[in-house]
């Protein structure tokens, strides 16, 4: 990443921006189990398609689904695999610091008990 040229940075910031809302998360987690349409998705996610809809979007200009019509349903499918190896990544990391958090608050509980 220390190479790439401000331009490129910027893509960089925008695939985790779309990356950065919780019902495009849980649509991606969705589509793990295999290829859905609008809604299906909608349905799992409890949400409206049309806002389902606009999360897809999104996930398709940035490279993460893709779409593919069939008579008169269209259906999602992840384009690349890995982003659920980068998912898996932070989630993990995120745990190991919950984990820490909790760790401390315990022994700032126990200090103060008589």
């Amino acid at each position: 990443m220390a190479q790439l040229p401000d331009q490129a940075l910027e893509q960089v910031a925008q695939y985790f921006q779309a990356l950065a809302e919780p019902t495009r998360l849980k649509i991606l987690n969705e589509l793990r189990a295999g290829e859905r349409n609008v809604g299906e998705l909608a349905q799992a996610c409890a949400c409206t398609l049309a806002n389902v809809s606009k999360h897809l979007s999104v996930l398709a200009k940035h490279g993460l689904v893709m779409r593919e019509a069939r008579g008169t349903s269209v259906y999602y499918r992840i384009s690349d695999p890995n982003i659920y190896a980068l998912c898996d990544l932070v989630c993990g990391n995120i745990l190991r610091q919950l984990d820490k958090q909790s760790q401390f608050a315990e022994l700032i509980r126990q200090a103060n008990e008589p």
